[in-house]
């Protein structure tokens, strides 16, 4: 299935909404109908670039940045979430500190960052 029009798109959207009213978890039967119409909408999407996002942190300090950016928070509550002084934080921001042990599981536990992209680019 391949959506090209704002107007298919409009139709798809209302397909899958009548099988979500219908109980998409409750009936197996129509759950292949539903994942593709997931799909031809997230594609289109794609092609037509209607929700562009943004890339991916590649850095630590930048993952940190984006999830303090996500639950609106400034960097002093931030620094009071995680339990370190503002300034240490502040350094770690940009790349003058690293991050202990402690921090990295507070980074996990808190923001929810992997473990994995915390040793990664640690």
């Amino acid at each position: 299935m391949i959506i090209n029009t704002a107007e298919e798109l409009r139709d798809a959207f209302r397909q899958y909404d009548a099988l979500e009213a219908q109980g998409i978890d409750a009936h197996p039967e129509i759950q292949p109908l539903a994942r593709a119409l997931a799909e031809a909408i997230e594609d289109y999407e794609l092609r037509m670039e209607l929700f562009p996002l943004p890339p991916k942190p590649t850095t630590l300090p930048a993952m940190i940045e984006l999830k303090r950016q996500q639950q609106h928070l400034k960097q002093k509550e931030l620094a009071a979430l995680l339990e370190v002084p503002p300034g240490r934080l502040s350094q770690i921001l940009s790349g003058k500190r690293r991050v202990t042990m402690d921090l990295a599981k507070k980074l996990y536990e808190r923001l929810h960052i992997s473990p994995e992209f915390i040793l990664k680019t640690a």
